[in-house]
Parts: structure tokens; sequence; C-alpha cells
């Protein structure tokens, strides 16, 4: 594909190497919330239906982009804390002791492990990545494996590492978790929308993704996808929309304990949110008619050269196979001077993230072959 920066409002003097921390805004997506705000103007104009079209239209581009088939699989939620704590209010605990994480996740997928394991009782049993960096992302994987035994209740973990873009092999640490009856859930914010992704293929139970980074939406979205163990469970808060004929406005005093069907169950509060839902919309249409696919060759193509010449100055990358080309860290020498490095590239308008002992490097479509000769030039000069 080619590069799509028209589509952006970017500044050309501004080398935005930085999805991973936020997506710039897309024009159409723009547009919508524009829209969306102005409806309000005149709320006559906002009819019942209005409350659920666009959330079903929301389900189902984000079922077909996951490969998660019903739309009545995909919950709205507010933040990637939201599920997860929806998801830990739904297991069952009879069916293990210990819940396995990869080390130094993202803390939404985290803290709620630390609490349901300091209520239950259960044992939290953290991977680290290897300390040595040679062959480090496969050698990760065999250790995340290995922790998964019978005594698993769950493995909780993100496609790639936030970080420094390591590559999980989800496929086989999903048979993993399956062969041991624990659940799999995945923080799919770092991946999703860059990276292709089939829920049913890897078998996970449970997806939860924010909405503002690679799926290229507003802040304060996410999307869940739940798997058939955990479609009958008990939502965090008990909202009206989420009740079985809540379209009948007239008939909303007429209470039940029957909710929609599936995962709408699980939605937030005020879910149909007139400026954020048409926001997001738009967002995966363009995601999708893209294709992840695409996204991530555009990426490799784009970072290539970038790549080679870093490795060739002593820079420490993981190899292709073990991490994505969406996103992937670039390990500093020890003697380099990571504040002189910030201020340069201050200095230079190159937006990147430094996390840990890594530069951080996530690109995307907008991104040009001058971005990354930029950030090849400063990472040289120091």
């Amino acid at each position: 594909m080619n590069c799509q920066r028209q589509l952006f409002s970017l500044p050309d003097d501004h080398h935005y190497i930085n999805c991973a921390y936020m997506s710039p805004m897309l024009k159409s997506v723009e547009a919508a919330g524009i829209e969306g705000i102005r409806a309000k103007r005149q709320p006559w104009n906002i009819a019942p239906d209005d409350f659920f079209k666009d959330s079903n239209r929301l389900r189902t581009l984000f079922a077909d982009l996951i490969g998660a088939g019903e739309s009545d699989s995909v919950a709205l939620m507010p933040a990637v804390s939201y599920g997860m704590a929806t998801v830990a209010q739904n297991i069952d605990p009879a069916r293990g002791n210990t819940i396995v994480l990869a080390g130094e996740q993202f803390p939404s997928n985290v803290y709620i492990w630390k609490r349901y394991c300091q209520e239950s009782g259960c044992k939290l049993h953290v991977v680290e990545a290897p300390e040595e960096f040679n062959n480090r992302g496969q050698r990760w994987n065999e250790r995340i494996l290995n922790a998964i035994d019978s005594d698993t209740l769950l493995v909780a973990m993100g496609n790639v590492h936030w970080a420094d873009g390591t590559l999980f092999d989800l496929k086989e640490i999903g048979k993993a978790a399956q062969a041991s009856d624990a659940y799999f859930i995945i923080d799919g914010t770092q991946s999703v929308g860059a990276l292709p992704i089939d829920v049913q293929q890897i078998g996970t139970d449970a997806l939860i993704c924010a909405g503002y980074k690679w799926l290229m939406g507003p802040y304060s979205i996410a999307l869940g996808y739940f798997g058939e163990q955990l479609a009958e469970g008990t939502p965090i808060e008990e909202g009206w929309l989420d009740r079985k004929g809540s379209e009948d406005f007239t008939g909303l005093v007429n209470y039940t304990d029957e909710y929609q069907p599936g995962a709408l169950r699980y939605d937030m509060g005020e879910r149909s949110n007139f400026i954020l839902v048409p926001m997001m919309i738009e967002a995966l249409k363009q995601i999708i008619d893209w294709g992840p696919q695409n996204i991530q060759q555009y990426c490799q193509a784009l970072t290539e050269d970038l790549i080679q010449k870093l490795q060739a100055q002593g820079y420490q990358i993981e190899e292709p196979n073990w991490r994505g080309h969406h996103l992937f860290g670039i390990r500093l020498p020890e003697h380099l001077n990571r504040a002189e490095l910030q201020q340069k590239l201050k200095n230079n308008h190159i937006h990147v993230s430094l996390r840990g002992t890594a530069v951080r490097i996530s690109p995307n479509v907008y991104n040009t072959r001058d971005d990354m000769d930029k950030l090849l030039q400063i990472l040289q000069r120091v």
C-alpha cells in the first residue's frame, strides 16, 4: 500500500513515529465527532433507534476485524481495565490456583489480577523476559509455555509486548491454556488494527482493546470480545440498555432480569455515545479497508533500512520473527546519554517513546521514509 498521510492533519516538520502512545486522528474520524457534537443542538432528532443502531454497527465492524463471527460477542466499554474487571468477575476459581502473566505488562492487565489473587488466594506467576538478548523473544515464549500447567487458572498477556514489541505466539500459548483448562485473556491494545488476529483461531476467551491507538479511534472507548465461556456472565454494572426489550422506551419500567444476548450485557452505561461511537465506526471502517496485513507490510518495508543500519552500529533489535513490524524496541548502548538523546529528539520534532532500556518505535501508514531518515540521523549522532 502507499503512504496514507494525506488522510491525516500532520504537519510536515513533525515526525510522529509513536502510534503505540496514541494515534493521530484521521480527518474522517474528526468529521464524525464534529457531526456528533452538532447533533445535540437538536436533540429531538435523536430517535430511540439511534441508541442501538450505531452501537450494533460498531460491534459488527469489530467482530469482522478480529474474526469473531457473531457481533453479539462484542461489548462496548470505556477502557481495558473495565473489560479485565468484567473478566475477573466471571471466571470460575475452581479451575486453578495460578494466574500466569508475561513480565512488565501494561498495568491494565496486571492490577486486576493482583487484586484477584489477594482476594481469592490465587498465586501470581509472572514470567519475566530473559536477561540475555540473543533469541530473547523465542526463549520468552518458551518460558510462558512452560509456566502453563494443570494448576493454571488463567493466562493474561498481549499479542505484542507494549514496551518493546516482542511478539508472542498466541496460537501456541492458546493451545497450552486450553489443554490445561485455563482461561486465555488478551489485551489487544498494541496489536489489533495493525496486526492480523483471529480470536477463534487462537482460542482466546476474551480480548479487550482500547480504541485510541492502533484502531485510530477516540480516547475513552474500548471494545471487548467475550467467548462462549464468558458469554453468560454477570456485568459489573446494571445498565438499562443492556436489558432485554430496552428498545421499547415505553416499557422501560417493566423491569426484567433478562439481559440482551451475549456480550451486550457487559456494555458500559451510556454506551450509545453519539460522539465517540460514530468516530470509532469511521476509524474501524478505514482500518478494515486498509487491512492489518497491509499495514504490517507497509511498516516492515518502511523500517527495513533503519533497522539494518542501527544493528550495524551496535543497537539491539529483536529478530523479525519475534517482534511486530509496527512496534519494536531499539535497545540503547549502556554508555549512551539518554537525556541528550531525548533532547535531540525533541529539538528535531521526532516523536517516539522511551520505555525502559529501549526506544520504542511505532510507525503507521502515515509515516514516510523521511521520518525514518530523521530518526536514523539522531541515533547515529548520539
